[in-house]
């Protein structure tokens, strides 16, 4: 995918600029407590990479990989998402990630889980900006409550440097069925269930 034309400080940019950080605000919608990511370097700097548009570029947020190049993101959502594009951005030498795999609703996948077959494979760029967009498939990630993330490969580093994801898409409530609490009467007070024809005992026949 080609980069998007860049644009001066205008008023049409800044109303671009705006626009973007709407779309891409699904990161409001994690589960931070319950993101994880397998193999980096800093405990819970993964959580980091998953910030406001207008923060993208902040390079003192970043997750770096650790025993090799893979990393791999288990991502939990508070309701339903529709995901239709993600966006990285890298490291602007080789430690910059290749490959982005995409894995929906399986959650805490471990890197014995990531042999099967990915829902949605990609071949990156070097991106160090935000400018490229990588399109998903809208009919497989419609309805996803979680989604891993896998790395598996950079452009020949030891190590694989992230400094920003951005995820583009709708959000909607999950929804909850309230349950229908039912008392059951288990010793019958005779005395609720008046019995008619008690009526006619000790009346007098006329």
């Amino acid at each position: 995918m080609a980069p998007h034309n860049k644009c001066c400080g205008d008023a049409t940019h800044n109303h671009d600029e705006a626009e973007r950080g709407i779309q891409y605000s699904l990161y409001t919608k994690i589960n931070t407590n319950d993101l994880e990511c397998l193999n980096e370097m800093v405990r819970d700097s993964g959580k980091t990479v998953f910030k406001a548009w207008e923060n993208r570029l902040n390079r003192d947020m970043f997750v770096q990989s650790d025993m090799d190049e893979e990393l791999l993101f288990n991502i939990p959502f508070v309701g339903n998402v529709k995901l239709t594009g993600i966006i990285v951005i890298g490291d602007s030498t080789d430690a910059h990630p290749s490959r982005m795999r995409l894995f929906k609703n399986r959650e805490f996948m471990t890197f014995d889980d990531v042999a099967c077959e990915a829902d949605q494979e990609f071949e990156l760029q070097k991106d160090t900006e935000g400018v490229l967009e990588y399109a998903t498939k809208i009919v497989t990630f419609n309805n996803v409550n979680h989604l891993s993330i896998h790395f598996p490969s950079n452009f020949g580093e030891a190590f694989t440097v992230i400094y920003y994801i951005g995820l583009r898409g709708q959000f909607t409530e999950a929804h909850r069925h309230g349950v229908t609490i039912c008392n059951y009467e288990l010793r019958p007070n005779m005395s609720d269930h008046k019995n008619p024809l008690s009526d006619n005992v000790n009346s007098p026949i006329a």
